[in-house]
């Protein structure tokens, strides 16, 4: 069975996206272990400049780097990323799982991800060129993971 890691900065707040989160992770484990792992996610400061910025990318990044698998392969959400469509996405899953037992994907903090981590992904996709909040964003990946395995599996899904 594959094993699936997504780490992500912030914790979830909203009651709704937890509930959505819990759901699709109870829908998924019938198709593959689903561990989140979520990190804290650096405070922004009102003086927020460039070099803050990346200071605080760079905390959040090292964050997730000490939190990766050596034999995962390593998916980073980011808008520079490819865009799928479902059945694509679920193609692409199903390769990946041939050659891999364990997908990690990294949704970065509100600042998004630094060069350093995303030299190490093996791929990054991007899921719009839409601006999310980055909490949003893992219920969308959790909902594309379970759609991906039930168009693999042949099984009806909404269109």
């Amino acid at each position: 069975m594959l094993t699936i890691q997504i780490i992500c900065i912030g914790k979830i707040k909203e009651i709704y996206l937890k509930e959505a989160i819990n759901e699709y992770s109870k829908r998924l484990s019938k198709y593959c272990k689903l561990d989140i792992i979520e990190l804290p996610d650096e405070k922004i400061t009102d003086k927020l400049n460039d070099n803050i910025s990346n200071i605080i990318k760079a905390k959040e990044c090292n964050n997730i780097i000490n939190h990766l698998k050596k034999d995962s392969h390593i998916i980073a959400l980011d808008l520079s990323g490819k865009q799928f469509t479902s059945e694509e996405f679920a193609l692409e899953l199903e390769k990946i799982s041939m050659l891999n037992s364990s997908v990690t994907f990294i949704i970065g903090g509100s600042l998004g991800l630094n060069t350093e981590l995303l030299n190490k992904c093996s791929q990054k996709i991007c899921f719009s060129k839409m601006t999310f909040p980055h909490q949003l964003i893992r219920v969308f990946l959790l909902e594309q993971l379970f759609r991906a395995f039930k168009i693999t599996n042949n099984e009806t899904y909404h269109r």
